[in-house]
């Protein structure tokens, strides 16, 4: 189970986020949203760290057991490694979906592979994990609702306006979607007949050459199917200025009603000025009248 076989929505930037502000959605040039789509994409799949973080556990699991035959000892080993990688994250204070992404699949792996005995099944919820995520990823594509969208849409800020606003980046991510989908289930059609056939070392090694290669195959295709695609709708930029124009409004309006006020209030003095005016020259005119 590693978070390389699925991207994060988490926003947040961290040291293996490109730096750079992005561009406002209008003013975009070819270049600038193959740019924007390829930090997006970087900081979704956290990039090389978050490969590294993800391959370590395995790796070093497959090498101790290629060399002891020691389940336990390789299990601890890899559960050891994900901890630190984590650690150091939380040390850092960087980001750390990815590494605790990376410790969760191995402590499933390690329960797993403990409570059977049988070293194959550290990799067992892994590969189930990339054949759930490879039908999610198809299923939701056919129903309309391509699961990279999903995901990507906050990322690039857009949330849900690709679906009934913006088609031609629909399109994309359908694309996208497909390609994960299929790229995935062919991984676990490699996979899965290994694990019922070959040895744990034979299983361990060829999972861990297919680790990256897929997935940089499929980040490659969604990054050419988005680049391509019209830029995203900034639906965040578009709440804060209605919140903008409307607070310009009210402050329109404020403004508006204090001219009203001062302009009846004067008039109220002036006319209220013109009745004690008229009142103080009728007082000596009845006092005559009554003499």
């Amino acid at each position: 189970m590693t978070s390389h076989d699925r991207p994060t929505t988490d926003a947040e930037g961290g040291p293996d986020a490109p730096a750079g502000p992005t561009p406002e959605p209008g003013d975009r040039t070819d270049a600038d949203n193959r740019q924007v789509t390829e930090a997006a994409l970087f900081e979704a799949f956290g990039g090389v760290r978050g490969m590294v973080e993800t391959v370590v556990p395995g790796l070093l699991f497959v090498t101790i057991f290629t060399i002891n035959k020691d389940l336990h000892t390789s299990a601890i080993a890899a559960l050891a490694v994900a901890l630190v990688l984590a650690a150091v994250r939380l040390v850092r204070r960087d980001t750390v979906k990815h590494a605790f992404s990376g410790v969760f699949g191995v402590v499933f792996g390690v329960v797993f592979a403990m409570m059977t005995g049988n070293a194959k099944d550290f990799y067992l919820p892994g590969m189930l994990y990339t054949l759930g995520l490879s039908l999610a990823y198809m299923i939701t594509t056919a129903a309309g609702v391509p699961l990279i969208g999903l995901i990507l849409g906050p990322v690039f800020k857009e949330n849900l306006s690709w679906r009934t606003r913006n088609p031609g980046r629909k399109k994309a991510y359908a694309k996208a979607s497909w390609a994960w989908g299929l790229i995935l289930f062919a991984k676990c059609a490699i996979l899965f007949p290994l694990y019922w056939w070959a040895d744990t070392t034979q299983l361990g090694w060829i999972l861990i050459a297919l680790k990256i290669p897929p997935f940089l195959l499929a980040v490659y295709l969604t990054w050419v199917f988005l680049a391509k695609a019209p830029p995203p709708i900034d639906v965040f930029a578009e709440m804060e200025a209605k919140e903008q124009a409307e607070k310009e409004a009210e402050e329109r309006r404020r403004g508006e009603r204090e001219v009203l006020d001062g302009v009846a209030g004067d008039l109220y003095q002036g006319m209220a000025s013109e009745v004690a005016a008229e009142a103080a020259d009728e007082r000596p005119r009845r006092a005559r009248h009554r003499r």
